[in-house]
C-alpha cells in the first residue's frame, strides 16, 4: 500500500511526484491526476445529470451507478494516496460541505433549479463525487507545491487551501443567497 519514508519510519504514499528539472522527464506519475480527473469529470457529471435530471432514475440506481464508482475511486485512492492523505479527504469534505451546497445551487440555477428543489437523498451521489474530486485537486496541489515531505511547507500549503476554499465558498454563498 505505501512505503516507508527512510528518516521517520512514517507510511508515504506509493507514488511521489518531484517536480522535474528543466528538460527532464516528467515526473513518475503524471498520468494520475490527468487520468482520474478526466475520468471522474465523466461519471461525476453523469451522476450529477442523472441526479438533477427532469425524469430521475430510481434511487437504487443513482446509487449503485455512482456508488460502485465512488467505492473504486476510494480503493485507488488509498492505494495510491495511503490513509492519512485519505483521512484528510474526509476533514476537508467536511469543510467542503457547505461550499458543495452552494456550489450545486449555482449549477442548478443554471438550469432554473436551485438544490432545494431536491430531497436530501439525491445530492449524496453528486456531493460524494465532488468531495472526491476536490481531494484530487487538493494531493495536486500538495505535489505542485512540494509540499508532501517537507512538514512546514506542507502546513503553509494547508493553510492557504482552507482559506482559498473559504473565501471562494462564501463568496459563492453570499451571491447566490
Amino acid at each position: 500500500m505505501s512505503k516507508e519514508d527512510g528518516k521517520s519510519g512514517a507510511p508515504r504514499p506509493l507514488i511521489d511526484f518531484p517536480v522535474p528539472a528543466p528538460g527532464g522527464k516528467p515526473f513518475p506519475g503524471c498520468f494520475v491526476y490527468p487520468f482520474f480527473l478526466v475520468h471522474m469529470a465523466a461519471f461525476g457529471g453523469s451522476g450529477f445529470f442523472m441526479a438533477y435530471a427532469d425524469d430521475v432514475p430510481d434511487l437504487v440506481f443513482l446509487y449503485m451507478h455512482g456508488g460502485l464508482a465512488i467505492v473504486v475511486y476510494t480503493v485507488f485512492y488509498l492505494a495510491i494516496f495511503g490513509l492519512d492523505e485519505v483521512k484528510w479527504m474526509f476533514i476537508n469534505s467536511g469543510l467542503g460541505l457547505f461550499g458543495i451546497y452552494a456550489q450545486i445551487d449555482i449549477l442548478l440555477g443554471l438550469f432554473g433549479r436551485r438544490a432545494a428543489d431536491f430531497s436530501p437523498a439525491v445530492h449524496v451521489v453528486p456531493f460524494l463525487y465532488y468531495i472526491l474530486y476536490t481531494f484530487l485537486l487538493y494531493q495536486l496541489v500538495i505535489d505542485l507545491s512540494r509540499a508532501r515531505d517537507n512538514p512546514l511547507r506542507r502546513r503553509k500549503v494547508e493553510a492557504v487551501y482552507v482559506i482559498i476554499s473559504l473565501v471562494v465558498y462564501g463568496s459563492i454563498w453570499v451571491t447566490a443567497n
